[in-house]
């Protein structure tokens, strides 16, 4: 299930892309699918493991050639460990709401980033994420948690000023706001609730099968309350 659309970011073969806070590796997959020497960074060293070992399993599988750079990396968002102007495609996909100083992090990602190079970035969609925080403490106030909701101004502000150009917007994955509306309102690590197993079955069905209801819905969905914004930058070139 992918945040970032790659054709607005310009992901193409032999590029190299950075995915920050890559999490269990869903947009460095895909990236390395399409050719593009990829490193995916994170701050914990399980998502790290388990990301070089599907990339291992793709190669096996022959998804991606022998050839292919494709490495996950552990790594402080605040103080990335590349010199600047390393890569042509950022991806930093729910990543920035979870960190305090997120304009130093900010930074980061447009140092690393070459002159001429596409970044998209994606958080939580304010109205959405009013929602959760207003049903459930327990959603946000956790360790590692989320400790700010964005708007666009403010996203959008914070990261011209670190020398980015926004390009364009959108929102993504409405069906899953009423999931976690409804997560909240049980209780967020109620798994076995039977409203919130069958809409789990739901968007499991949807990710998989991808039928044509599902994709309308979403689309209907998106613009009204999407629970992702993604915004799409550029770094200008010197």
């Amino acid at each position: 299930m992918l945040t970032a659309r790659y054709e607005r970011l310009g992901v193409a073969p032999g590029d190299a892309v950075l995915d920050l806070g890559c999490g269990f590796g869903r947009h460095a997959f895909e990236a390395a699918r399409r050719g593009a020497h990829v490193v995916a960074l994170d701050a914990g060293a399980e998502e790290v493991l388990g990301v070089r070992a599907t990339f291992a399993a793709m190669v096996a599988a022959g998804e991606l050639s022998a050839a292919a750079r494709a490495v996950a990396v552990q790594g402080d968002a605040l103080a990335l460990p590349f010199a600047d102007a390393t890569f042509d495609r950022v991806i930093c996909s729910e990543v920035l709401e979870h960190i305090g100083d997120d304009e130093r992090a900010m930074g980061e990602l447009a140092r690393v980033l070459k002159d001429g190079g596409t970044m998209a970035v994606t958080v939580p969609r304010r109205g959405p994420e009013r929602v959760n925080w207003a049903l459930s403490a327990q959603y946000h106030n956790v360790p590692g948690g989320h400790v700010r909701i964005y708007s666009r101004r403010v996203l959008e502000q914070r990261l011209t000023s670190v020398g980015l150009r926004v390009t364009s917007h959108h929102h993504a994955h409405g069906l899953h706001s009423p999931y976690w509306w409804l997560k909240c309102l049980v209780g967020t690590t109620n798994d076995t609730n039977w409203f919130v197993r069958q809409y789990h079955r739901l968007l499991v069905w949807d990710i998989m099968k991808r039928p044509a209801l599902t994709r309308y819905a979403e689309a209907v969905l998106n613009p009204l309350m999407g629970k992702s914004l993604v915004v799409y930058l550029e770094k200008a070139r010197a």
